[in-house]
């Protein structure tokens, strides 16, 4: 499958996958889902990072086990998050099909705490991904990212394989890189 969008059609809902590069940045091997793409820049979070560490650390008015996820190196002095209860959660803004972002704090505190919001329905974030609107089209250019439709239920797909599992969805020339190691020196 070669890439299914072209560079002119990132989009809300778009999957971005990392190519494999020599750094060893928070990007490497990550697979970052878009949550915002309009002219002034684009947001999104890292979908297969985990802080290992619960929620209730950061929001202590949570009482809840959810495992906080590495979102990415933007503004990590706050948490985020995606859900898929509009209902729940007041002025959540639609990514794409039954996936949501964002809304009003208390709802989410008040969902969660009560059980109405379960855990394979909301996921938290610490800190996000940002670009300006020429830094993403530059980095898609470089060959940085491949864009992909979201074709896996991001509730349920928070591990560290989901990298190398959609690299071989992709495949081609990215089913090289899936047995070399994260750092090449340690080959």
């Amino acid at each position: 499958i070669r890439n299914k969008m072209s560079i002119k059609s990132i989009k809300k809902g778009a999957i971005l996958v990392a190519k494999p590069t020599l750094s060893n940045d928070i990007f490497q091997r990550s697979v970052i889902l878009i949550t915002k793409h309009v002219e002034s820049g684009s947001v999104g979070f890292i979908l297969n990072r985990t802080s290992n560490l619960p929620i209730s650390i950061f929001v202590s008015e949570i009482e809840n086990g959810s495992i906080v996820h590495e979102g990415g190196p933007v503004d990590k002095d706050n948490i985020y998050y995606i859900h898929k209860r509009p209902d729940l959660v007041r002025n959540s803004e639609w990514i794409t099909e039954d996936i949501y972002w964002s809304g009003i704090d208390e709802d989410v505190r008040e969902a969660v705490n009560n059980g109405s919001i379960k855990d394979d329905e909301i996921k938290f974030f610490i800190g996000y991904c940002g670009w300006s609107p020429k830094q993403i089209l530059n980095e898609l250019k470089e060959n940085s990212w491949t864009v992909t439709d979201l074709d896996f239920d991001i509730f349920e797909r928070w591990d560290a394989s989901l990298w190398k599992d959609l690299m071989k969805q992709l495949g081609g020339e990215n089913l090289i890189w899936l047995n070399t190691p994260a750092d090449p020196s340690m080959n």
